[in-house]
């Protein structure tokens, strides 16, 4: 009885149909009824769980985010773990993440990668990951005046976001065996930046900017 159609679909559903479709044609569908139409379920379902395909590809990077938490969540050594290694492990969790879903995210962000900033694709990943930030109660120097206290945690956490969206572009370019490259990137730039905070020496800066020349020279 193939041909009835589906009376529910989940928000999965869709999430697998929908990635599945850019994958094997190479764009978006071109409605939601013709969508809808070659997967066999009544266009009003679509609606129910989503307003647009727009809102779909959000969905998915948040879902990324989401998934790296709940496996971070479950081991009792993450739970102990200071701000820093808990954000070690949460970009290794997370880009692993990215790495099984790998053609999918380079088909969506590829063509915006010198632009990821204010790309809207990313705007609930932003939005997760921020307060995430927020929550790690990582160290700042406490002035004790409000308005600069809170300039410095809003500072934190847009410098954390940048930091995550040169990691991501640094994972689409890269081409090393196994990204290795990649987490090399991940340790040298979460560490200077822990370093920084702590008013540490210099070295790490000087050892990630030796780094990321070389990239770029060989990049190039």
């Amino acid at each position: 009885m193939s041909w009835l159609k589906k009376k529910t679909i989940s928000k999965q559903n869709i999430v697998t149909f929908y990635m599945d479709h850019l994958l094997e044609h190479n764009s978006q569908p071109k409605n939601v009824y013709a969508f809808a139409k070659a997967n066999n379920f009544d266009e009003p379902l679509f609606y129910e769980h989503f307003g647009s395909f727009q809102a779909v590809s959000k969905y998915i990077f948040k879902v990324f985010f989401d998934n790296t938490l709940s496996i971070l969540e479950t081991n009792d050594d993450y739970i102990s773990f200071n701000a820093r290694n808990k954000l070690l492990s949460f970009y290794f969790t997370f880009f692993e993440n990215l790495t099984a879903n790998r053609s999918y995210v380079k088909l969506v962000l590829e063509e915006h990668k010198n632009g990821l900033k204010g790309l809207a694709h990313l705007s609930e990943l932003k939005q997760a990951f921020t307060n995430y930030i927020e929550h790690l109660d990582i160290d700042i120097i406490e002035t004790k005046q409000e308005h600069i206290d809170k300039i410095q945690r809003r500072g934190l956490k847009e410098s954390a976001w940048f930091q995550l969206l040169l990691t991501l572009k640094f994972w689409l370019d890269d081409s090393s065996p196994a990204f290795e490259k990649t987490d090399v990137f991940i340790e040298k730039s979460v560490n200077t930046s822990f370093d920084v905070l702590d008013v540490a020496p210099l070295k790490s800066l000087i050892d990630f900017g030796k780094f990321l020349y070389k990239e770029k020279i060989q990049m190039n």
